[in-house]
């Protein structure tokens, strides 16, 4: 018997493991406002697939934290944080698995506090169904219209407008009707999202897995029916390779390869590829993973690739198609979910994360805000917190990218505060600005490098304000505070110590500076000679500008006041010489 059984687990495990392969998976979100009810439904759906386990239901059971009067507070199985059992909310993202005898699930449960919206569009930025919870007895509310657009923008293809608490009011076919007909409204503003409205009751259980007796009104599926047939639509984007380099893999002086994940399309050995941002070609010798050699990869796919020719490639670098390669650009427009306590700011620097790349950035212009309770656009010159509007972004470097609808990688980016580094915000992008550069030029095929003028010029014009000297004398620590200022306002500065540099070093390195396109902070405990002040004309011309100590910091706000004159928009010679 023994003998038996052991020669039938083997077969019966890989049967079981061939059909979990061959089922599709569907990734899957929910929101909607605080106290709607999402870690219920979710606690709810995973007890009723039985896809909770014997000892975490047990635990559940025994806790003290119970807020449902039931025998089990379903919410519990999902908000595993101490602190959201203590206040009853969600606060992080959590993530569930299961799987029915029809399809696997992955489910992000995200939170509903105005204050966590950033965990929300973390959750739903892979999903391809949003789960949007109405209260019945409140109906459809603020965040409701912001998770529901915040779902839009990041393309989820399928929207539930599950209407929960319908015990509440007593499974009232006109409440039902009439919530629909509003979320209905809503969705008509939110793009081509296939809407389906579900009456039901997590506490209860109604139409969460079994149709339920109360709501013999409605003729439509449960919930998991729902979710078991629903068309995972594959998705629109681009078939183009897309390569972020992660990391160099060089473990000995034999091997040189390229690790990480394809964003789209696929690649085969023997294939030629495109390396941005150096333009050039080279071809796959071999693609390597942990298992061996693979004859081709796809989408999705953590590889490392090595390529038959040395070329020159490091992390945030891209491996693209050569005859489908994204837009080289340093400047594109994007719809920003701003996720900080601190204003988005115009003209104020911020680190750039696309791919794997990190570049200073600022939002140059705010085309407009969204009010998500109307879906109207409004002007507007700052980004408060959870607001969302479009924006138009320069960088300091070019990025390589694809409209977000084309590619959601290569397409979207966060926005980062360099001081606190703390993520500020969360953009997709809609369209890349096609500028003549020097590297669309080589991707052209059209080597002619670019003036020397021209390029101090686009620096200039990429950085927002004109290069400048400023001569500082006396204390130090004022020129250190106007140096923190300036960057703070989005100015590209450098604080130098005058007496430090040789002076036969001194104008090369005032030129080089300038051509740079940055405000030189020139320091000097003590007045500088005549020589050295000409120096400076000679170099910056109309903009060296002096400034003296007659007090610690008597010469700040005239620093900062000349400063603002340097920026960009028209002839700026006339506006700092008035």
């Amino acid at each position: 018997m023994a003998a038996t059984l052991q020669n039938f687990a083997p077969d019966v495990l890989g049967n079981f493991l061939e059909q979990e392969s061959q089922k599709e998976l569907l990734r899957f979100t929910t929101a909607g406002s605080v106290d709607d009810g999402k870690s219920t439904l979710i606690g709810r759906l995973l007890h009723d697939c039985q896809a909770v386990y014997e000892d975490q239901l047990a635990s559940v059971k025994r806790s003290p934290v119970n807020r449902s009067g039931k025998e089990i507070d379903f919410s519990l199985l999902t908000d595993g944080l101490r602190a959201e059992r203590e206040q009853g909310i969600t606060i992080d993202v959590a993530y569930r698995y299961f799987s029915t005898p029809r399809r696997k699930f992955i489910i992000a449960d995200t939170p509903g506090h105005e204050q966590y919206t950033r965990n929300m569009a973390t959750g739903a930025s892979t999903a391809d169904l949003a789960i949007i919870l109405l209260d019945a007895t409140k109906g459809v509310l603020a965040q409701t219209r912001r998770h529901a657009y915040i779902a839009s923008l990041l393309g989820i293809p399928h929207l539930v407008a599950a209407i929960n608490k319908m015990d509440l009011v007593g499974y009232d076919q006109s409440v039902f009707a009439r919530l629909r007909a509003d979320f209905l409204s809503l969705a008509e503003g939110l793009g081509e999202a296939l809407v389906k409205c579900i009456p039901i009751s997590a506490l209860e259980g109604d139409n969460i897995v079994q149709r339920s007796s109360h709501t013999p009104w409605y003729s439509g599926p449960t919930l998991l029916e729902h979710l078991e047939s629903v068309a995972i639509q594959p998705t629109l984007e681009s078939n183009a390779l897309r390569f972020p380099v992660q990391s160099v893999i060089r473990p000995d002086a034999t091997f040189r390869g390229f690790a990480g994940r394809i964003a789209s399309g696929a690649i085969r050995a023997g294939d030629t590829v495109l390396a941005l941002p150096s333009g050039q070609r080279a071809q796959v010798q071999s693609i390597v993973t942990f298992d061996g050699d693979l004859d081709a990869a796809g989408k999705g796919e953590s590889i490392v690739l090595k390529l038959a020719e040395e070329i020159d490639l490091s992390r945030g670098d891209m491996l693209v198609s050569p005859d489908a390669a994204p837009q080289v650009s340093l400047r594109f427009t994007a719809t920003v979910v701003w996720l900080h306590a601190v204003a988005l700011q115009l003209n104020r620097t911020y680190l750039a994360k696309h791919a794997g790349r990190y570049v200073k950035s600022q939002v140059r212009k705010i085309r407009h805000r969204v009010d998500v309770n109307s879906l109207t656009e409004h002007e507007a010159s700052e980004l408060a917190m959870n607001e969302i509007g479009l924006i138009e972004i320069e960088t300091v470097q070019p990025l390589f990218l694809d409209a977000y609808t084309f590619n959601r990688t290569t397409g979207s980016l966060i926005l980062i505060d360099p001081v606190t580094n703390a993520t500020v915000g969360a953009a997709m992008v809609r369209e890349p600005a096609r500028r003549p550069t020097g590297l669309e030029a080589m991707i052209d095929g059209d080597e002619r490098p670019l003036s020397l003028q021209s390029i101090v010029d686009a620096r200039i014009h990429r950085r927002g304000h004109k290069a400048a000297i400023f001569s500082l004398t006396g204390n130090r620590q004022p020129a250190e505070v106007l140096e923190r200022t300036l960057h703070d306002r989005g100015f590209e500065t450098v604080l130098v110590s005058h007496h430090e540099i040789a002076p036969p070093a001194r104008k090369a390195f005032y030129e080089t500076l300038i051509r740079m396109g940055v405000v030189v902070l020139s320091w000097a405990q003590r007045p500088i000679r005549l020589k050295d002040k000409g120096l400076f004309g000679q170099v910056a011309g109309h903009f060296y500008f002096e400034f003296s100590r007659s007090s610690d910091t008597g010469y700040l706000s005239e620093a900062l006041a000349t400063a603002e004159k340097l920026r960009t928009g028209g002839d700026t010679t006339e506006k700092v010489r008035d």
